[in-house]
This record gives C-alpha cells, sequence and structure tokens, in this order.
C-alpha cells in the first residue's frame, strides 16, 4: 500500500501559529478563545507544546475566528481588517492585466488599511520584491508577517492559475526553532535576520493574469485559506523531494539507499544535501509517519494497533513510544484531543 499524499497530511507545530493564538485571545477573551480551539480541534501550547496542527484545523480556525471576530485577520495588526476586505481585493487584483500589475494593487490595498506597515515594491534586474516596511517600534508578529506575504502569493497564483515559483522569502526577525515549518508553506528559500519582511518574485515569472470569473472568487473566498496557504510545490528543497518520494512509496521501499537511487544520487550525496536542509533521512521518513499517524487519528477509526502497522511499526508499543516523542502525547490521548467537536 502506497503512503498517502503528502500535502494533504502536511502538519506544522503548534508553535509556529502561537503569535495567532495570542493575537486571538487578546481580541475574544479567555472563554471564547478556548471555544475556537475547541471547535477547529486545535490543542493549545500550554497542553501540548510539541503538538503539531494539520491544514484542516488551520483553515477551520480561520474560517470561525474571522466570522466571530470581524475582523479578517484576527487580531494580527493593529487595527482590525473588517468583513469583505478580502474580497475587495480581489476584484480589485482580478482587474488587473498582469501578475506585475496585481502586485501594485496588492501594495495599495493594504498601504490604505494598516497603521503599523506599510508595502513597497521594489525592482531588481531578476526580481521584483514585495516589501513590509514598519512604521512603528512594535514587536514583530510573527504569523502576521508570515499570512500577509503568503496571501500575496496565493493570490498572485490564482490568478496565474497555477503556483508562481519564488526567488525567496525574507523574515525581519531572527531564525525560530521551527524554521522547517516554513518548507511547507512556501516554494522558496527562506531567510531570517533580514532588514525588512519580504517575499520575491521572479521577473519572468511575472506574466499576464488569467481571467477569473465571478464564481471563481466566490469559490476562493469561500475555500480561505486552504486553496493558499500550504505550498503545492515538492522540488525547491531537498528534504520535501524526499518526502514526496517516499509519500509515493510504500514502508518497505522507504530506506535510504533506494531513495537516493530514485534520486539519481549517492547515499552520501544525498546525506549531504539533506544536512544542508538542517535534518536527516530519518527524521523526514518520522515526520511523515508522524503526520499520517496524526491525520489517521484524526478521521476515522482505524485502531491504534492498526494505525501503528500502516505506518511501518512492528508493535503498538513502539509506536506509542514514538508518537509520545513526536508530540508530547499518547496516541489515544491526542485522539481524544484533537477530535473537532461537533
Amino acid at each position: 500500500m502506497s503512503i498517502a499524499n503528502t500535502l494533504s497530511i502536511s502538519t506544522v507545530s503548534i508553535q509556529f501559529i502561537q503569535d495567532w493564538l495570542v493575537a486571538l485571545q487578546s481580541i475574544c477573551g479567555r472563554d471564547h478563545y478556548f471555544s475556537l480551539l475547541e471547535r477547529s480541534g486545535l490543542p493549545t501550547a500550554r497542553h501540548a507544546p510539541q503538538g503539531r496542527v494539520t491544514l484542516d484545523q488551520i483553515v477551520r480556525l480561520y474560517k470561525i475566528a474571522a466570522v466571530e471576530t470581524e475582523d479578517e485577520m484576527m487580531g494580527l495588526w493593529s487595527r482590525p481588517i473588517r468583513p469583505r476586505a478580502l474580497q475587495h481585493l480581489l476584484t480589485s487584483m482580478r482587474e488587473s492585466t498582469s501578475l506585475s500589475s496585481a502586485l501594485y494593487r496588492y501594495s495599495t490595498f493594504w498601504n490604505l488599511l494598516l497603521d503599523d506597515h506599510q508595502f513597497q515594491l521594489v525592482d531588481s534586474t531578476e526580481n521584483k520584491a514585495l516589501c513590509l516596511v514598519p512604521q512603528t517600534n512594535d514587536p514583530i508578529q510573527r504569523f502576521g508577517h508570515m499570512l500577509i506575504l503568503k496571501l500575496a502569493h496565493g493570490i498572485v497564483s490564482w490568478l496565474a492559475r497555477n503556483e508562481v515559483p519564488l526567488a525567496a522569502i525574507d523574515f525581519a526577525f531572527k531564525r525560530p526553532a521551527f524554521e522547517q515549518d516554513y518548507a511547507v508553506i512556501f516554494p522558496a528559500p527562506v531567510r531570517f535576520s533580514a532588514p525588512v519582511t519580504a517575499i520575491h518574485f521572479r521577473t519572468d515569472t511575472l506574466g499576464p493574469v488569467r481571467i477569473r470569473s465571478g464564481h471563481d472568487l466566490d469559490r476562493f473566498l469561500e475555500n480561505a485559506p486552504q486553496d493558499w496557504i500550504f505550498t503545492r510545490s515538492q522540488e525547491h528543497t531537498q528534504s520535501l523531494r524526499v518526502r514526496a518520494y517516499l509519500s509515493q512509496s510504500t514502508w518497505d521501499e522507504a530506506h535510504l539507499n533506494g531513495v537516493a537511487s530514485a534520486l539519481n544520487m549517492t547515499p552520501r550525496t544525498l546525506i549531504r544535501k539533506l544536512d544542508a536542509d538542517g535534518t536527516s533521512f530519518q527524521a523526514i521518513k518520522d515526520g511523515l509517519r508522524r503526520d499520517i499517524a496524526i491525520r489517521r487519528l484524526q478521521v476515522g477509526d482505524t485502531s491504534i494497533e492498526g494505525i501503528a502497522q500502516d505506518v511501518g511499526f512492528s508493535s503498538a508499543a513502539s509506536f506509542h513510544k514514538a508518537f509520545q516523542r513526536w508530540t508530547g502525547a499518547t496516541p489515544s490521548s491526542y485522539r481524544r484531543r484533537q477530535s473537532p467537536a461537533d
């Protein structure tokens, strides 16, 4: 049996969204905040500091919180972004004739709404950078910076009808412990401690806009942020290439020599390339096992013993020990805590 599709089971650490959770609690109050988490099936960093968050959970929380807070950026910026703002942004950008002009409209739209930051478009010979320039000395909201850059990439890709390649992503904050989570968001190298937060598009990819209908716009809004927050590219780092290959294999085939051969390199070269990505073959394999197990615990009623076998463990006891190391919780407690409320 082949391993499940890697995109649908990708997860990020609970720490990756912690800034968002803090912002939500500040505008919702304690009781409403914990209600949002419960209905979204999310753990809290306090109760599960090693917890993982799925795309489905992020989407559920976004959909609920954006409506109930009446802020489409959910406390991430100093001024609330009122309902229908995203609809107006899409309506404006889809009237552009090129992706380059769409980026200009993106920058001018947000410059009308944001007090604490302003966007600047900077052109170079090969790239166009959309830079987020701070207007105050307030602490950086890491999740907010990520989301507003990813929204730009998501809308431009929607207008192009394919995921637009990126040259690089810069963040004006220090490298976090969860830096590898950014690889499932952006199909480009991610750099930290930059002068300003910025998304760099290759100029040769910013071609004409492909017309989008009103129905397309409504569907984009209805699905938000599902269609644009996680990258679909598996080629921008060696580690994601390995993960993509493993996701189409069986566990019997999931060994270093076979993957290296499939990727046309020696095992030693693959180890060196993965080390440059800050990871290892075993870490990628374990991460895929973890994400598949989390997905199986959230949906369906497969027994824990069955899940252990499905993700390549010889015994349920070994799976229990590994899962607790990955997430800080046992599989049974994780299943209870992660199940979304009716």
